[in-house]
């Protein structure tokens, strides 16, 4: 068993943060004294070491079994989760579970019990059903952005888990949004509330712009080409959407990813990866994107269609000014077009000047057919990108580590030349594949 490390401040250090905010410790101390917290703080704000901190330093390091069940109402909550975890370097075991994974991979992972599971509703009740753990030691349950999980149809499958979960003694519960009705199934009772949501309106800016022609795309390119090649989402509606707003970036040149929830689970993390480091700045998305993914810190979302729900306005916006940031929402308006009322209030813009379009990043993404599993560190690759691949420190980007695979940042005009010298080497005892994608 790996060291297990319940220090505060040794596992800050591992994720480089000094200290936690104002609204961790408040959590932390709620969550440590209180059976029942409700966590209300806006999208990007760390909700999620908020409640990690408390729950790990109650771990009991002598029990082999699971422990903690944390739900989330999508794949890549539930992947940020358990790498926020592994992250923080403190030895206890960490498995993540969602649908549209293989069932017999879940089996493979879950042999030797973690001590906190992650995962979607849907497929945590599927394995609470074949009993595939032991459920007597669950003390803890964490519903994290639950009010999405609700509205995303999760209502039964969550009443499901709750009730096949009769040992808990700590329920954790987190939104991004307020004003949300607790069904009386998650026991909630006397919950203590933490609400941050009003504490970070002062550092987001919206912005409305016209644009005179209804399809919108002149304005679009023009707000994008504004921000100068800062990372942003370009949020829409629909998937079609999406693909009409793809292709006429594509035709202007204009690196980008697209990420919907009609994409092949693989497509979607590939996505996002190449957004976190750096390969794209900008990423198209529907409300999918807007509820606790792991993107950086992002300089400006844009509205491309305005959104339909106000609840939705309010989680597209927090994907920018996050923690101590400041940023910008745009919102596209055609000139005929009525704005809800949750948006009429805000500045409009009528006319954006035209600039220089924006460039590539300079970066891209190598593959590498090697992870946790093959006993790989990060260490390890970035020795072997710098030695083999002759890289310098500045040509090497970040190196996001899965369980069977890892990706890496590299700059452009050095990839031709890595992939010759790494491909097809031994990366500790494994011969491994290294890859554009």
């Amino acid at each position: 068993m790996s060291k297990i490390i319940k220090n505060q401040r040794e596992i800050l250090a591992k994720l480089g943060i000094e200290r936690l905010n104002e609204m961790q410790e408040e959590a932390k101390l709620s969550i440590s004294s209180h059976p029942n917290t409700i966590l209300l703080s806006p999208t990007g704000t760390g909700k999620t070491l908020a409640f990690l901190m408390p729950i790990i330093a109650e771990l009991d390091i002598n029990s082999d079994a699971v422990q903690v069940v944390i739900l989330a109402p999508s794949r890549e909550l539930a992947i940020q989760i358990a790498q926020v975890t592994r992250d923080m370097g403190t030895g206890f075991k960490v498995n993540e579970v969602y649908g549209g994974r293989n069932f017999s991979k879940d089996k493979v992972d879950l042999k030797h019990n973690p001590a906190i599971l992650v995962g979607t509703p849907g497929r945590i009740a599927d394995h609470l059903r074949r009993e595939t753990f032991d459920t007597r030691a669950i003390k803890t349950l964490v519903l994290d952005e639950f009010d999405k999980s609700l509205e995303v149809g999760f209502e039964e499958e969550m009443k499901e888990i709750v009730s096949l979960l009769p040992h808990i003694e700590k329920r954790v519960l987190t939104s991004a949004t307020k004003d949300m009705e607790i069904p009386q199934f998650v026991g909630m009772n006397n919950p203590l509330t933490i609400n941050y949501l009003e504490e970070k309106i002062a550092k987001l800016t919206v912005k409305r712009i016209l644009s005179p022609t209804k399809d919108k795309l002149d304005t679009l390119l023009n707000t994008i080409s504004l921000m100068a090649n800062q990372p942003g989402i370009i949020f829409c509606n629909f998937k079609n959407t999406i693909q009409y707003v793809s292709d006429f970036l594509n035709n202007n040149g204009i690196p980008h990813g697209c990420f919907y929830g009609g994409m092949e689970q693989k497509d979607r993390e590939r996505a996002l990866i190449k957004f976190r480091n750096g390969t794209h700045q900008l990423i198209i998305a529907t409300d999918l994107a807007a509820r606790g993914i792991d993107v950086p810190e992002i300089k400006f979302i844009v509205h491309y269609q305005l959104p339909l729900k106000a609840q939705e306005f309010t989680h597209r916006n927090g994907r920018t000014a996050r923690m101590h940031a400041e940023g910008t929402a745009f919102v596209l308006q055609w000139e005929e077009e009525t704005v809800p009322d949750f948006i009429s209030e805000v500045e409009v813009i009528e006319e954006i000047p035209t600039t220089k379009r924006p460039k590539a990043s300079g970066w891209k993404t190598l593959f590498i057919s090697g992870g946790r599993k093959d006993k790989i560190s990060k260490g390890d690759i970035a020795g072997l990108f710098m030695k083999q691949g002759k890289l310098t420190k500045d040509e090497l980007g970040m190196i996001e580590l899965k369980s069977d695979c890892a990706f890496v940042a590299v700059k452009a005009s050095k990839v031709k030349e890595v992939i010759q010298n790494t491909n097809n080497t031994r990366l500790k005892k494994k011969k491994v594949r290294v890859s554009r994608i």
